[in-house]
């Protein structure tokens, strides 16, 4: 998740300012070459685990960054993708009503969490095509027969784009888009702070009103993207929601440029969906 902190880290999960280019659906020769890059990566993922034996990120069994039975809990729970907003302070008013309406892939819990927390970490290739999978079909339950739309990964910092190397979210989102004819991914959201960089300390700990002054006017559409997105439909996407500031504000910076914004889908949610079960219907 990108402003908003990682329960049970102690401390707040930065962001960073993406320096990958938009991912657009490919033609099926494209898709063929990815598939082909995939088997390869896979295959070499797998020597290597040969010569560095890795630890299941689940339950710490050898020579798997995800396990055969932790891979089949992920998938258990993401098996049913669930409206979230509900309990999220930030995207409903005092009377209720839907801000923004989320999907969510899953509880952030379990095999769940510590599986995108590894892959947060060290962006394991294993972890993407499982995690990635999982938040292609919270899209498709966002989307229904709903076409065409462009799906918005919310932007992180730049702090934390040096010290991993990459971006979480794009990254998931990237894999996302593979399983997902016709789906645009559109990187147009950035820090609107000078050098992308957010005022020292993390959200852990602030209440509502804290999170959302302190997300306020913090991004904005690039300058070079003005325009890209106006008069489309836009899915915002992150990995985690707690009280939905930085949805909030992703939106709103879409909104001012025209964007028709028409709610957004997350990996995991905080909190279970305010009635029924974590694992209900959608």
């Amino acid at each position: 998740m990108s402003t908003e902190s990682t329960p049970g880290s102690g401390r707040a999960d930065p962001d960073l300012l993406p320096s990958q280019p938009a991912v657009r659906h490919r033609s099926e020769h494209r898709s063929a070459l990815l598939r082909f890059g995939d088997q390869v990566g896979g295959a070499a993922a797998d020597l290597l685990a040969l010569a560095i034996p890795a630890d299941c990120v689940g339950c710490g069994a050898e020579d798997h960054q995800l396990c055969p039975h932790c891979s089949r809990q992920v998938r258990r729970l993401t098996a049913q993708p669930f409206r979230a907003e509900a309990a999220a302070p930030a995207l409903t008013d005092v009377d209720g009503r839907i801000l923004l309406p989320v999907v969510a892939a899953g509880v952030y819990r379990e095999e769940l969490a510590r599986a995108l927390l590894s892959f947060k970490r060290h962006g394991q290739h294993r972890l993407r095509k499982c995690l990635g999978r999982a938040l292609a079909d919270a899209v498709r339950t966002a989307t229904g027969d709903c076409r065409p739309y462009v799906l918005v990964p919310v932007p992180t910092s730049a702090a934390a784009y040096l010290a991993r190397g990459f971006s979480p979210v794009h990254l998931l989102l990237a894999e996302a888009v593979r399983q997902l004819p016709g789906a645009v991914m559109q990187d147009v959201l950035a820090k609107a702070t000078p050098g992308g960089i957010r005022p020292a300390g993390g959200q852990k700990g602030l209440d509502r009103g804290d999170r959302a002054r302190r997300v306020r006017g913090s991004m904005t559409v690039r300058r070079r993207a003005r325009g890209t997105v106006a008069g489309r439909r836009c899915i915002i996407v992150d990995d985690v929601l707690t009280t939905g500031s930085t949805l909030s504000e992703a939106a709103r910076a879409l909104h001012r440029d025209g964007a028709r914004v028409a709610g957004a889908v997350v990996l995991a949610a905080t909190r279970p969906p305010v009635s029924g079960g974590p694992d209900g219907p959608s």
